[in-house]
Formats: C-alpha cells, structure tokens, sequence
C-alpha cells in the first residue's frame, strides 16, 4: 500500500504523448493547442480610428487652424483619404484606416459640423484616440504559446490570423468498463438485490468536459471472460479506466486479470479514505495504462478527480494547475491513519476568504451527497483532529454555471 503522494509520483511518472492532430477551429474549443500561434502582421495592421469624429493634421491645429474643410467620409474598411491641404480633414469612423497625413481623431462631441466644414471646440494632443499600428503586438511576436487550453478569446485571436484550423494535442483513446453482476441497465427493473450502472455513465461524462470521448463496456463477475475482454482493451485503447473488481472479495477478478495479461502493476491500494483499493499498472510491450478505481461511486468519483485528471492535462503537456486551498470552517475528526478526502463546500465569503463547509454523508456508496458539494478537502494522515480555520488542500469538481 501507498501514500497519496506515491501514488501520485508513479502514475505522473507515466505521462502519455498521443501525438498532433488538425482540427477546425470551430471545433477547437477545450482542446490543448500543440503549437505556438504567432502574429502574421502587426496588430492593428494600421494606424485605428478609436473613436467617430474627424481626422485632422496636428501640425494644422498647431499653426492655428480651427475651421476644417471636409473633404470625404471614410467608413471602416474603406481605403484611406489623405488630406492634400493643411485645413482638410475628413469624417472618420470608429475602426477606420487612418490617412499617412491625419494624426489625431476629433470625436464629434468636440466639434460643430456646418456647411462651412467642421470647427474644433476643444484642444487637441498628437495620437489622440488612435490605436497606433502595431501597438499591441508586432509581426511575428507570440499571442499564444502550445500547451495552452484553447478557449472562446484564443479563437478570436486564431481566426484574426487567418487559422482556419488548429493543431491540436491529440486525446487518448479510452473505454470505461464496469464490472459486477449486481449493475444492470438502466433503462432495467432491477431486483430487490440489483442497482443500475452509474459510474461508467459518470466516467464518461467528466470525460466528456474534458473533450474526451470514451467507449463504454460492462462484464459479468466471471473471470474467463474478464480476461478475454480486458485483454481485448489493452490491445484496442491507449488507456483502460475499470470501475470495480480491484478490491480483495472472491469475485474480485480485475487484479488477476490483468497479471494474466502482462499488466505490470505499479501499485494496489492507497493509504486514503475512500478509494482506499485504487490499482494501477502497465501493461507490457504496448504501454496501455490502466486505472483500477474502486467500485464505490464516491471513491470512483475521487480517483478520478485527484489522479486521473491531473494525469491526462500533464500528458497533454498542460502547465499543473495552481494548488487550491481552503480554511476549515468547524472542526473535524478522523481517527484512522489513512489520508481523508472530505467531501465540502467551497466558497469565497464576504471577507474574500476561501473556506470549506464539510458535508458528512453516508460513505463511498453514497453518490447523492455529491449533488450537496463542489470539492473534496484532503486531510493529511498524520492528524486526526482538525480544527476550524486550519487550511488544508482542496479539489473542485463542478464546473459551469
């Protein structure tokens, strides 16, 4: 049996590489962008009209000049009006190309437009509300370095340098099996001894926020064909997630299994609370990796959250996320040596602190209690009594609104 941390140095030391694929960009979202996007032109690519007035020279406003002759209205994406006399100006709007002889924008509020041209009623400063070309990068410099999370403001940034299509880390391929002869469909009756699947369909849809699309199969508690299908996965996927069949009870056939099948294992059984029967391991020759998560939805839940998670974005090449924590807010026992991931609410209060409620439920077999949380807080097994407003590490698992 190993600590958390163990547990977490061995499977980190076997991060996955699943090389690049092409992908539409508006497909692209949530995926892991494999290369660096760099500026194809200055940004702007000229000098921007920031706001709706008239352009004017301020060399003619420093020699005096305060009625503008107006010689033409420029939209944007029109191409420039030059001014060819020191009086001239031109009606510009917002996000126009400026002219090579303009160097200052005039909003309207500041002058009076007449027959007689436009006639400045306020002073005037060279540059004003003008985005200068190249103000915000220059050609060729980084916007977004790989390794990065593709989201809504990279794509903007990607279609305004003509990407069409992004190269994009490519994901493992994944199958979910479940195991037990007491989980059945669910659109099944069960009987009085029988429960419907849940965790595969959990599995899946944390995968699922995570772009990763995954293949679903359960086997019955018999050993010859648990060999024979597993098997079957570590020759067709990059990485099998078991849910179930790793504890030590009689028909618990997953851990014979995969030694039969040259699975290497890298450890069984970590010093937590849940999840304590959690199994991983290798398989030989191919490199297939295989989690072994406890049969219990809340255990199953955790592993996949604490473990799994943090291995697939560092396989992706992500940078870790910022550890997370939190301040106890009433005191908690627990007695036995094993790390303890309690499940709590998180929040920031009014003082702008981060705190944790903890919220007991009825066990790893209790997968309700999860819809009462958002996080677990990791509880060293060194202590066994922990006091309000001592802080400890957290783990958020909702997302969304």
């Amino acid at each position: 049996m190993v600590s958390v941390q163990e547990a977490v140095k061995i499977i980190q030391a076997h991060q996955g590489y699943y090389s690049t694929e092409s992908v539409l960009l508006e497909q692209a979202t949530g995926r892991i962008l494999a290369e660096d996007l760099l500026a194809d032109r200055d940004m702007p690519p000229f000098n921007r009209a920031t706001m709706d007035g008239i352009a004017i020279s301020y060399q003619a406003y420093r020699k005096g000049i305060r009625q503008f002759r107006i010689k033409g209205t420029q939209a944007a994406g029109d191409p420039p009006i030059e001014l060819e006399e020191p009086g001239d100006c031109i009606e510009i709007m917002t996000g126009s190309a400026l002219p090579a002889t303009a160097d200052a924008v005039v909003p309207y509020e500041d002058i009076v437009v007449n027959e007689a041209g436009a006639s400045l009623q306020s002073g005037v400063q060279p540059g004003q509300n003008i985005h200068a070309k190249g103000k915000d990068k220059k050609q060729a410099d980084l916007l977004v370095a790989a390794n990065t999370l593709v989201t809504p403001s990279i794509i903007a940034v990607a279609a305004s340098i003509g990407k069409s299509r992004l190269p994009v880390k490519k994901l493992p391929h994944i199958v979910v099996i479940s195991t037990g002869n007491e989980l059945v469909e669910i659109e099944s009756v069960p009987l009085p001894q029988q429960i419907r699947r849940s965790n595969n369909y959990m599995i899946c849809s944390v995968l699922e926020e995570l772009k990763l699309v995954a293949d679903m199969l359960h086997l019955p508690d018999e050993q010859q064909v648990v060999e024979q299908q597993v098997g079957q996965a570590l020759n067709d996927y990059d990485v099998v997630l078991l849910s179930g069949g790793v504890s030590m009870g009689k028909f618990d056939f997953v851990p014979a299994a995969l030694k039969a099948l040259a699975v290497e294992e890298l450890f069984h059984k970590v010093k937590q609370r849940p999840g304590k029967p959690l199994w991983f391991g290798r398989q030989q020759g191919k490199g297939t990796l295989v989690f072994g998560f406890p049969g219990n939805p809340v255990a199953t839940f955790l592993c996949l959250h604490r473990y799994f998670i943090p291995w697939l974005t560092a396989s992706l090449g992500m940078p870790a996320a910022p550890r997370l924590y939190a301040a106890l807010d009433t005191p908690v026992q627990f007695a036995p040596p094993l790390q303890y991931f309690l499940q709590v609410n998180w929040q920031i209060n009014e003082q702008g602190l981060s705190v944790a409620r903890p919220e007991e439920g009825n066990g790893s077999g209790d997968f309700s209690n999860l819809l009462q949380v958002n996080a677990f807080m990791e509880l060293p097994a060194a202590q066994n009594s922990f006091r309000e407003g001592e802080v400890f590490p957290i783990w958020p698992f909702k997302r969304g609104f």
